[in-house]
């Protein structure tokens, strides 16, 4: 079929699974301008389009297919971008990247360094991106392996003690020049000493500028790198040409000034914001390097016969036994086998107290064993474990941008050449307005505007401040998914709590039972074990349990049906026998003795719920099962009505049990025997009062109100989290930290707010202040060398700016 197809390009797809769901897609792609043929190939999983622009149109067709409810198989990977120098290199990249047939979405973040792309890997490969990259002079580090992350972090040092020594040579250097420039002009040879001060300056150690600037030229591009060459180099071949020919300006009646200190000083002014900016980026990242850091490089096996051994992480596999001793970092994810001791998981609960281990119980990844020595099975390895999980995440969420950075990515792509053109109005209208020093004066505006404008601080405002957000919240147990849910965040007035494993414990036992008078309880206790074994259901599992202690007999069903909401139905020996709530009780018309009624009006009274077994006809027994209320589910309310949030909760269970539960916590709204299906109506009704709504749940029994929420949270811990369904994880389970959250969420708004008006606001009056707009007033001209140095601030004081939030106290 494709080879009938001009310019064809295939898309991989998921979901589509009969010839209706191919319709569906292809009625879709034929609503894509740009897209000329189009066939979904149902045997193939597979769309074919022709398209004359598939960078264009791609995109577009994978939002198309996923917006029908079906998916794409795409690819995606976070890559480190070497070369960067300023937000225009991230804007340069991400539009190249972007232009790759084959490519979905791609977010590159200047702060720290990264692209993230999805693409189809039919299409495109990671290898054609490097290639794209490095077509304009930047690299795609495509390498995955421990050694490229090990070669990546040298580089990275490497980079950063090459910077810090041509900053501190400029600086040398450009001491002698300012001294000379402003205080001994008129010493002998004044001018050819002062030029061989900034020769290296200028051509060895800004070197990277002049490069940088050539790279961009060559593809008609712009950045900051040209803003520094152009001024740098102007001011420096103009003060040559004065030092050379000075008897033509003083033939014209004028001084030959040189301003030999100023191109030397500006570059060693940059060089320093440079330095101080790499020092301050690599502190935002700090909550990865912590994480990072957490996972030993090696471990002991536990060979067959006892025999041990240690050996490097990467040779670790699913089922090997690893002895943990005492102080010891846990390397995998697995199974306690043998021992006990107490493991602090706070580096990835935000728990401070640690946790008992025994046979059975799970430990993870990166956490510390305490006093005792114990061994483990391999249950999960690599990038399968919850730290791996976490660091993928947090990775992820630094990367990727906040809605407010689009509007900041549009102005970062025209900044430059919009710079340029103010400085060579600027020098034109000196040349015109400005008498007879007006050429040199203009000279000086021109360079000074190149110098002072400063993209940088618009490119940093928001990824840093996101990155510090992002790595806060880790550290305290908070995982954010993404940039826009963390800005969201703040906005929202209600939240929605699911009970079970949200407000309570999540861990049901049985309180008690009352069976009915003459009732056969032994024979009955062998069936109600025997059929609530087969379900997974919580409260089964508790009824379960406290059977278990009595020894019961499993007897063989006839029949077994589950009643989605209700309970169980089973046939046993010709009879019909059910297990579960009121409403089937209700349904099935089975008669209920008084004293069970009485005893059951009681345990709604007391908040627990009640679970009841009868046979056709009445019931037999009324079970009582508890479920704690933790003790930090009140005070999170409270913190959350505090802060002007309304608290509502869903429960299935019945009406007087949801209210008892829901008086004890403190929580005025609730709904009670709600089907985990209308959880998202419930949401939905919030929103369209115009409620911007946060869903808390367990993330897999509450996916649709989690997806349907503005903001989802899903608690969990260890290996039951379910990253993939919500915005936010809350690790240990603990609902104080989703105030904690969204308090985060105005501290890091606010942070990128001040970022945002400080990089603007220094760009609006510097740049006119440069160009002399004063100097009609009160004959204020600013120096090149004052630019250069307020530049250098800029960047500097918008990432110190976001690293403030590191301190705050959630």
């Amino acid at each position: 079929m494709a080879n009938e197809y001009d310019n064809a390009v295939t898309i991989p797809l998921e979901g589509v699974e009969s010839e209706h769901c191919a319709l569906i897609v292809d009625k879709e792609l034929g609503k894509i301008k740009g897209i000329k043929k189009h066939t979904v190939e149902l045997n193939n999983n597979r769309a074919v389009i022709s398209t004359d622009d598939a960078a264009q149109v791609l995109p577009k067709a994978v939002k198309a297919i996923r917006d029908v409810g079906y998916d794409v198989d795409t690819v995606k990977k976070i890559f480190p971008v070497l070369n960067m120098s300023c937000a225009s290199c991230a804007s340069s990249s991400q539009s190249i990247l972007e232009n790759q047939p084959g490519v979905v979405n791609v977010a590159v973040n200047y702060a720290n360094a990264t692209a993230q792309v999805e693409y189809i890997p039919t299409i495109i490969n990671a290898q054609k991106l490097k290639e794209a990259l490095q077509s304009i002079g930047y690299d795609l580090m495509i390498d995955e392996s421990e050694a490229a992350k090990d070669t990546l972090e040298a580089l990275h040092r490497k980079k950063y003690e090459q910077l810090r020594k041509r900053t501190v040579s400029s600086i040398i250097l450009s001491v002698p020049l300012v001294i000379i420039g402003m205080f001994l002009m008129n010493m002998p040879y004044a001018n050819y000493i002062m030029w061989a001060l900034a020769t290296p300056v200028v051509l060895l150690f800004g070197q990277q500028f002049f490069t940088g600037a050539w790279k961009q030229l060559k593809h008609r591009s712009a950045n900051m790198d040209t803003l520094v060459a152009l001024s740098t180099g102007v001011a420096y071949l103009f003060s040559v040409f004065n030092t050379l020919f000075p008897d033509y300006w003083q033939s014209k009646g004028l001084h030959a000034h040189v301003y030999f200190e100023a191109s030397a000083v500006v570059i060693a002014f940059i060089l320093l914001g440079k330095m101080l900016e790499e020092k301050a980026k690599g502190n935002t990242s700090s909550a990865i390097k912590k994480l990072m850091g957490l996972q030993p490089k090696t471990v002991t096996i536990v060979h067959a016969g006892g025999h041990q051994m240690e050996m490097p992480i990467a040779s670790v596999k699913i089922g090997d036994t690893i002895l943990v001793k005492p102080g010891e970092k846990i390397a995998v994810d697995g199974t306690v086998t043998t021992g006990n001791s107490f493991v602090d998981e706070s580096m990835i609960s935000g728990e401070p107290i640690p946790v008992e281990k025994a046979k059975g119980n799970k430990v993870f990844a990166g956490t510390i064993n305490q006093k005792g020595s114990f061994q483990f099975t391999a249950d999960k390895v690599g990038g399968d474990t919850v730290l791996a999980q976490i660091i993928k995440m947090v990775q992820q969420a630094q990367g990727s941008k906040a809605p407010v950075q689009k509007l900041v990515d549009k102005i970062a792509a025209v900044f430059v050449p919009i710079v340029i053109l103010i400085a060579v109005a600027s020098l034109i209208a000196w040349v015109i307005l400005g008498g007879e020093s007006g050429f040199t004066q203009g000279l000086l505006a021109m360079v000074t505007v190149l110098v002072i404008a400063c993209p940088c601080a618009l490119g940093l405002a928001t990824p840093t401040a996101i990155m510090a957000g992002v790595g806060k919240g880790a550290e305290n147990g908070i995982l954010i998914k993404d940039a826009e849910s963390l800005e969201l965040a703040k906005k929202v007035n209600a939240i929605v709590l699911d009970k079970t494993g949200t407000i309570t414990e999540g861990k049901p036992a049985v309180a008690d039972v009352a069976w009915k008078k003459d009732a056969a309880q032994k024979e009955l206790s062998h069936l109600l074990y025997s059929i609530e074994s087969p379900s997974e259901h919580p409260l089964a599992e508790a009824i379960v349990k406290y059977l278990a202690t009595a020894a019961p007999q499993k007897v063989t069903l006839d029949a077994f049906e589950s009643i989605t909401g209700e309970g169980v139905a089973v046939q046993y020996q010709g009879n019909n026998y059910f297990v579960g709530s009121p409403k089937m009780m209700q349904s099935h018309h089975i008669h209920i003795q008084d004293e069970l009624k009485q005893q059951a009006a009681q345990w709604l009274e007391e908040a627990y719920t009640v679970v009841w077994f009868a046979d056709k006809e009445n019931a037999l027994a009324a079970i009582a099962i508890a479920d704690t209320i933790k003790d930090t589910s009140i005070q999170a309310v409270q913190q959350l009505q505090h802060a002007g949030i309304e608290v509502y909760m869903l429960t299935g269970d019945n009406e007087r049990t949801a209210k008892a539960v829901a008086a004890k916590a403190g929580i005025p709204h609730y709904k009670a025997e709600v089907l985990p299906a209308h959880k998202a109506d419930f949401v939905k009704e919030l929103q369209q009062q115009g409620k911007v709504v946060a869903m808390v749940g367990d993330g897999i029994n509450d996916s649709n109100a989690l997806a349907q929420a503005d903001i989802s949270i899903a608690m969990g811990k260890g290996s039951d989290i379910a990253m993939d369904v919500a915005k936010m994880t809350i690790i240990s389970s603990d609902l104080t930290k989703i105030p904690k959250a969204i308090q985060l969420s105005r501290y890091t708004v606010a942070a990128i707010r001040q970022n945002l008006f400080w990089a603007f606001i220094y760009n609006l009056i510097g740049i006119p202040i440069a160009a002399g707009v004063l100097y009609p007033v009160n004959g204020f001209l600013l120096n090149p060398m004052i630019a250069g140095a307020a530049m250098a601030l800029s960047s500097v004081s918008v990432v110190t700016n976001s690293l403030r939030l590191r301190t705050k106290k959630l």
